[in-house]
């Protein structure tokens, strides 16, 4: 299947932003075991969320230092995470995520 590099791009993002509000990978360690995507691949991901108009934000652990934490997606703008739930096998197949 032939697919743009644009529309991988998307996928990613939203299959990410999916992953934090879910709870199934809240981390950027548990989003690289999810998706096998390598760390600054996930961590680039995270910052062009908001480019998508969703703000995704991490929470510092109170009394914790040195990142420890989660993100949250705060607000989704005009993603429908719905529509992505019931997508996601086709969106982890286009990305090749197990």
């Amino acid at each position: 299947m032939d697919v743009s590099k644009t529309k991988t791009s998307f996928y990613r993002r939203l299959y990410v932003a999916w992953l934090i509000d879910s709870g199934a990978a809240r981390s950027v360690p548990a989003l690289m075991a999810a998706t096998g995507m390598p760390r600054r691949t996930a961590q680039d991901t995270l910052a062009a969320l908001a480019d998508l108009d969703i703000d995704c934000a991490f929470v510092q652990q109170p009394g914790e230092r040195n990142n420890a934490g989660h993100y949250e997606i705060r607000d989704w703008g005009a993603i429908d995470p719905a529509w992505i739930a019931r997508h996601q096998s086709r969106i982890k197949a286009i990305l090749g995520y197990p």
